[in-house]
């Protein structure tokens, strides 16, 4: 059957874009190799969760050594966005220029922020972004402020955000993409502890399913078929379109037509798919003349760091504060460091699947009760050795070594020396001195190979095709009727999470196809 547009995958690219172009009338056919996420108290069970990894795929990839990996990703309507945080943070205007690190320089994007800036603000409000202009200092300009008001800090938060301010730091609200009202009781979230990492019963998250799939199929021209893997992309004799999408579905093989074919299937099966698409015309996999498909992985360096104190912390829905007073460094490492928010409170349950060192005196469940559940994010840069690849059998090989771990680690030193100084902690307002023995215990570990959350850079866009698979439109540079709309296209990383550009890409993308 032939369509208008062919959209492989739902999550933060696919599922915004299937919004976008929705009302257009296009003949539009999605396809998702997953499900809708199954809706039960499962969804709210941190060992199922977290532990057990209920909802991740059974998919195994490999490491550069051949050794099995088992990737922390989900396969569904609304891919990871199901799972996310819902942190919807713009990249800072700086990162879209070349940017010194000590590491090495982050390269600068082929379009700048202010090409894409009305595209952050219309997936801010297609996603519910909550948050308050002006508080954070590295925070771009803006031409609509946040379509809702900032989620409030608890008690416990709100203490740490004073402290901070006390001792010269900007600290602010996380721009969150959830559908909240607070105070009014008909509010779809209820503030509850299972947000980051765990998929909403209540659909109150802003993920790609609640605010980008669902919407779109309410137009009648959009048809989605659920459990339908991709296998590969066929060309025309020329190699210059994409003439068959190859899907199977229930074990059947089916092949579909489109005039414009995107893709959307996160960084790193993108890349997969178009290096499973090799044929005569482009031998090392589609598009790939210019062998950047699958190159510069990037997918941040991550830690969650807890502090650990005498002082309790009774917080339920923690992740709503954030500091970025060293995202481009300070007077005593002038490099970027990177962005310091918080993960959503962690309990006893969850700390346990991290096999953590025990403070003196603590169990688990004690520890996450007095715990301050920190998220760190450093800027990891692009490197080609970094890669995703195929092994004989065509299984997806993941070969990545960590980069700017430096900058990382004086990023926690400082956490680290804020938490050393701040005091007022207890919930009554009070002074308490932080920690074990007059001092804080900090647990620190970073996120593995297989946490792959932040995915991007495997098929990078830029002007010049003989560095880059895409064009600034995203449309590949060798393939007239092929885009790709995922987190593969990114150049560089930033110090946040990706979702938000993302999102906004694919509304601009969605213009270029309108417009064609």
């Amino acid at each position: 059957m032939k369509y208008d547009i062919i959209i492989i995958g739902t999550g933060a690219g696919g599922g915004t874009l299937l919004r976008k172009l929705a009302p257009s009338g296009k003949k539009i056919l999605v396809l998702e190799r997953g499900d809708f996420v199954k809706r039960g108290l499962e969804n709210w069970d941190s060992r199922k969760v977290n532990v057990d990894g209920h909802y991740n795929t059974k998919e195994v990839w490999y490491d550069r050594d051949g050794k099995p990996l088992h990737p922390h990703t989900n396969y569904n309507v609304g891919g990871n966005t199901k799972f996310y945080g819902a942190a919807l943070f713009r990249m800072r205007k700086e990162d879209f220029g070349d940017l010194k690190h000590f590491d090495g320089i982050s390269p600068a994007w082929p379009i700048s922020y202010d090409e894409l800036e009305p595209y952050y603000a219309q997936a801010e409000a297609m996603y519910h972004v909550h948050g308050t202009r002006g508080e954070d200092p590295t925070e771009p300009w803006s031409s609509t402020p946040f379509p809702h008001p900032a989620v409030s800090h608890e008690t416990r938060i709100e203490h740490l955000a004073e402290d901070l301010a006390a001792l010269g730091c900007n600290p602010f609200h996380v721009p969150l993409g959830i559908m909240l009202k607070e105070g009014d009781p008909r509010s779809k979230c209820i503030r509850c502890a299972t947000c980051d990492g765990f998929p909403c019963l209540v659909n109150a998250k802003s993920d790609a399913q609640v605010c980008g799939v669902e919407p779109a199929l309410d137009h009648s021209n959009v048809t989605l078929l659920t459990n339908a893997l991709v296998k590969k992309l066929e060309t025309d004799a020329s190699g210059r379109m994409v003439s068959a999408v190859v899907v199977e579905i229930d074990g059947a093989t089916e092949r579909f037509s489109a005039d414009t074919v995107v893709v959307s299937a996160g960084a790193i099966n993108s890349a997969a798919l178009l290096l499973r698409s090799a044929n005569e015309r482009h031998p090392n996999g589609l598009a790939n003349s210019s062998d950047q498909v699958g190159r510069n992985y990037m997918g941040h360096v991550n830690s969650v760091m807890l502090a650990v104190s005498k002082c309790p912390n009774p917080t339920i829905f923690q992740k709503t504060l954030a500091v970025n007073d060293f995202y481009f460094g300070d007077d005593e490492f002038p490099y970027p460091m990177g962005h310091i928010s918080f993960v959503g409170k962690l309990d006893g349950v969850t700390l346990s699947a991290g096999a953590p060192a025990i403070a003196p005196g603590f169990t688990l469940d004690l520890m996450a009760k007095h715990s301050l559940d920190f998220w760190l994010t450093t800027e990891d840069l692009p490197r080609p050795e970094n890669r995703v690849t195929l092994n004989a059998n065509g299984d997806i090989v993941l070969s990545y070594t960590p980069n700017n771990v430096e900058a990382h680690k004086r990023l926690q030193a400082k956490l680290k020396e804020l938490m050393n100084r701040q005091r007022k902690c207890d919930i009554h307002g009070g002074e308490c001195h932080q920690g074990i023995f007059a001092r804080n215990l900090y647990l620190a570990e970073q996120i593995p190979l297989a946490g792959v959350a932040h995915q991007n850079g495997t098929v990078r866009f830029g002007d010049d095709p003989s560095t880059s698979v895409l064009d600034r439109d995203c449309r590949a540079h060798e393939v007239e009727n092929l885009y790709v709309v995922d987190g593969s296209f990114f150049p560089s990383s930033s110090a946040v999470n990706p979702a938000l550009t993302i999102m906004a890409n694919a509304l601009r993308v969605g213009d270029k196809l309108l417009a064609d």
